[in-house]
């Protein structure tokens, strides 16, 4: 029997998987993936992902929020928009939220402005915040540390970062850290800060469909390869899977208040 996993991130939602979601979702069951968190994008992705709550509703759970790849002119009309769904529906995060400097510079502040505003939901709603950061760490924790959020508490998705941003986010508030695909890429840079984590602050999760494991890298990535991601990480940090299992399920559990959950 597989150990218990939660996906902690994954865009399972989106149009890579219209022709074979229930498969994908059949595959993340066999794989020990009881539960998948979908992070939202802007007010397009809503429908998708709650037809996906209705349908999976013992394999799904979801966050609200305006990622920062979409936030436009528009962007105040898409934070109204988000908010009344956020305010009238059951989700686990604000997320996807954060500062992306990868793609789009010119946005930086309207990126900002949008990100306040979010935190300020979930101080509002006590709920954790799921942090996108893609060459902004900077900018991201000048951002929460030029305004107080009391009980700030979230994950820093996809973390790329070193043990001194750990140390940094860790003064700002009660985080933890995403780990997927990444920290099986050779070069990838990330296997010494998934050593050194604290392991009751590392949360797997896959980011499906992007940023496939090993041996998967460069094709379609999906909720199932949680899996991949735990091997990875026990292997990295000389443990059991069944050690890594736990305690990263242990952690989701606490960090997003998930209830009636295995």
């Amino acid at each position: 029997m597989k150990p218990y996993l939660i996906d902690t991130h994954a865009h399972m939602y989106a149009d890579e998987f219209k022709d074979d979601r229930a498969e994908c979702m059949e595959r993340a069951l066999n794989e020990g993936v009881g539960l998948t968190i979908l992070p939202n994008i802007d007010g397009t992705s809503i429908p998708e992902m709650a037809a996906m709550q209705v349908r999976w509703p013992e394999q799904i759970r979801a966050m609200m929020g305006l990622h920062p790849c979409y936030v436009k002119a528009d962007y105040r009309d898409q934070l109204r928009q988000i908010e009344t769904v956020l305010r009238n529906g059951d989700f686990v995060a604000i997320g996807e939220i954060g500062i992306d400097l990868y793609w789009d510079k010119t946005t930086l502040d309207w990126q900002i402005d949008a990100f306040v505003q979010q935190l300020q939901w979930a101080e509002q709603l006590d709920l954790p915040i799921c942090v996108h950061a893609r060459e902004s760490l900077p900018e991201i924790f000048d951002t929460l540390e030029s305004h107080t959020f009391p009980g700030l508490k979230g994950v820093f998705h996809c973390f790329t970062g070193n043990m001194a941003d750990v140390e940094r986010a860790s003064k700002i508030g009660n985080f933890y850290f995403g780990l997927g695909g990444v920290i099986t890429f050779k070069n990838g840079g990330m296997a010494d800060v998934a050593s050194q984590l604290p392991i009751d602050r590392i949360l797997l999760e896959t980011d499906a469909p992007y940023l496939s494991p090993v041996p998967f890298r460069g094709k379609r990535n999906e909720t199932a390869y949680t899996l991949k991601v735990a091997q990875e990480l026990a292997k990295i940090r000389s443990a059991e899977l069944d050690d890594i299992a736990e305690q990263t399920t242990k952690n989701a559990l606490k960090l997003f208040n998930l209830q009636n959950v295995k």
